[in-house]
């Protein structure tokens, strides 16, 4: 030990103002003076640690000089985990409607002879047809037309080529009535099959028959025949399944 810190110490010691050291206590180069167990010897009374010829700010403990030790940063709470934000769930979609196949045909009969003009009878029958699509019932919606076919007819009296010609004419008419009555003309399909396609009640029309009798027989055979093929929403219901049938109790014995 050199001579200062041993006159430091000794001054130290007679003023008695640290407790008394054994004789086992030494010096370390720490900037305290200590024990042989370790601690830092504190003088009496004030409590302070008493600080040996090496000791430097630098050298500064806690335990001696709070004040000089740097604090350790605060730790930093880490930071919460953003929860990722729910994602939106999609509008539900709408369950499609089910659609029905319909198909309607009606024959406007009767036609005036060697005539392409509609009765007031065809007229109405082809207006309460046109309603009845168009009107939804228990089982299905109003009917979308997708097609309609008009095809027009002639009785047998006459020639091919005139009865032909004729038979376009009537379906023209049916035609017309129908864009009138707000059908689309581009859905309108008419053609003319002359009296190839007779009905056949009329084949008991005897062409022996006089002419006028003869005319009024084959009337149902001069006629337009009108076919809508089209879509409307199902509005049956499903039928319920049949519950099972219940099996009979065991008898008791």
């Amino acid at each position: 030990m050199n001579s200062a810190i041993r006159i430091t110490l000794v001054g130290l010691a007679s003023a008695g103002l640290f407790l008394p050291v054994p004789a086992s206590a030494q010096f370390k180069n720490q900037g305290y003076l200590t024990d042989t167990t370790g601690a830092v010897v504190r003088a009496v009374g004030a409590g302070v640690c008493v600080r040996t010829s090496d000791w430097t700010p630098a050298r500064a403990i806690r335990e001696c000089d709070p004040d000089l030790v740097k604090k350790p940063a605060p730790k930093m709470k880490p930071k919460a985990k953003m929860k990722p934000k729910a994602k939106a769930k999609p509008p539900a979609k709408k369950k499609k409607p089910k659609l029905l196949n319909v198909q309607q045909k009606i024959e406007l009969q009767g036609m005036p002879f060697a005539k392409a003009e509609m009765t007031a009878d065809n007229k109405k029958e082809l207006a309460k047809f046109l309603a009845s699509l168009r009107k939804a019932t228990k089982a299905r919606g109003p009917v979308t037309i997708g097609a309609v076919v008009v095809t027009g007819h002639t009785d047998r009296i006459g020639s091919l080529q005139y009865n032909m010609k004729l038979s376009e004419r009537r379906a023209v008419v049916v035609k017309d009535a129908l864009v009138a009555s707000a059908v689309d003309q581009k859905l309108i399909f008419w053609e003319g099959k002359g009296p190839k396609q007779p009905i056949p009640v009329t084949k008991f029309c005897d062409n022996k028959m006089k002419r006028k009798q003869l005319i009024e027989c084959l009337s149902p055979n001069r006629r337009v025949t009108v076919e809508v093929v089209g879509r409307a929403v199902n509005l049956k219901p499903k039928p319920k399944p049949k519950a099972k049938p219940k099996k009979p109790a065991a008898k008791k014995r």
